[in-house]
């Protein structure tokens, strides 16, 4: 198991993606080397108790130095409460508390031609470094480069185009993206799960969003019998599971039991939750 890094770490950009979205940028290499694709982080902003809790981000990718070293971390956020709203007003310099890394993490995937990632909202944060993982061009946690998926598609909803962050980042990372909004401004006229329906089928679905889209999509992947994994955006309070605030109800025998998103999570298979 992974060491727990916890740090006061510096501010080193921190820059608008989309309306609402901000990427921060922070030097951390302990938790740069030690974080996995999937997993996430917690940040509080010091000399501030309202609030006094820290909250959850998912890693978007790690930075490297001119050795190749990881050194600092990309955290891509959704300005819409009170933290992120203090973040979205730290400049390069400032300081965070960090801590993780946090959770399973997304599952080592091996000989696939093609998966497909299915993102909501906020929930194509996680992917970036998925993609580069995928694909072989970037290793994590200390793991070296290894190719798992021969193509990776990025299938993007959002409400409207100026919402949809990080695009750029993802085509030159190799992901073939479709992109969908409610209002038809961008891309397909619908539901991303609606879009991907359209699209080849993949061998495996991976998503991350709203619980609603999720849930569309474990049904996509129990009509097309095809695997599928989903990172749950669960509000968390501790982030280590002491707590029990952030459980998810999964499939157990014949009845159900409590997962601890932080611990557990938040990477699931989708057919062992309940989706009520």
């Amino acid at each position: 198991m992974t060491a727990l890094v916890h740090a006061a770490v510096s501010i080193v950009e921190n820059i608008q993606l989309a309306r609402q979205t901000n990427r921060i940028r922070f030097h951390c290499p302990e938790l740069a080397a030690a974080i996995r694709p999937g997993q996430f982080l917690m940040i509080r902003l010091p000399r501030h108790s309202d609030p006094l809790l820290g909250r959850p981000f998912a890693l978007y990718d790690t930075v490297l130095d001119d050795a190749g070293q990881p050194v600092a971390i990309d955290v891509v956020y959704l300005v819409v409460g009170k933290v992120t709203g203090l973040l979205a007003d730290t400049k390069p310099g400032d300081l965070l508390e960090v801590w993780g890394p946090l959770g399973n993490g997304f599952p080592d995937y091996a000989s696939i031609d093609h998966i497909a990632l299915v993102a909501g909202g906020i929930g194509q944060t996680p992917f970036l470094a998925h993609v580069r993982d995928l694909l072989g061009t970037r290793g994590y946690g200390g793991r070296p480069p290894r190719r798992a998926a021969q193509n990776v598609s990025l299938y993007y909803g959002v409400r409207h185009a100026d919402l949809a962050a990080g695009v750029e980042d993802f085509k030159r990372a190799g992901a073939a993206v479709h992109l969908s909004s409610d209002d038809g401004s961008v891309g397909f006229h619908g539901y991303v799960t609606q879009l991907l329906q359209r699209g080849e089928r993949p061998q495996q679905l991976v998503g991350c969003g709203p619980e609603p889209m999720l849930r569309a999509l474990a049904e996509v992947a129990r009509d097309w019998n095809v695997p599928c994994d989903v990172s749950l955006e669960t509000p968390m309070a501790c982030g280590v599971g002491i707590c029990f605030s952030c459980v998810t109800r999964v499939k157990q025998g014949d009845g159900w039991d409590y997962r601890r998103v932080c611990v557990e999570g938040p990477v699931f298979d989708a057919s062992e939750i309940c989706w009520g």
